[in-house]
């Protein structure tokens, strides 16, 4: 028998497949990202995800996607820009 096929919203999925699915898809998702028509003709944004057991689509919202950036992710990042050392301009014309 094959894998159970499953179509949900991001925002209804389990914590622990959102970590795994940013795990696989660092540096975002779009060059992944499936578009089709719904059965009232809507179009929908979906990211493919599989599991051993279940193979996801991951629809995503009509913007055509949530950020898998975690919030807490950027903002080490400014916290390392801070150390960092300024940059120096020439402003003279050539």
């Amino acid at each position: 028998m094959g894998k159970k096929r499953i179509i949900k919203d991001y925002d209804q999925m389990p914590q622990d497949i959102l970590v795994r699915l940013k795990e696989q898809f660092p540096y975002g998702y779009q060059e992944h990202l499936l578009r089709f028509n719904n059965a009232k003709g809507e179009l929908i944004s979906a990211i493919p995800f599989e599991t051993d057991d279940i193979f996801y689509l991951v629809r995503l919202n009509v913007d055509g996607g949530y950020s898998i950036i975690d919030e807490d992710d950027f903002e080490n990042d400014l916290d390392d820009l801070s150390e960092a050392e300024p940059l120096e301009f020439d402003d003279s014309e050539e």
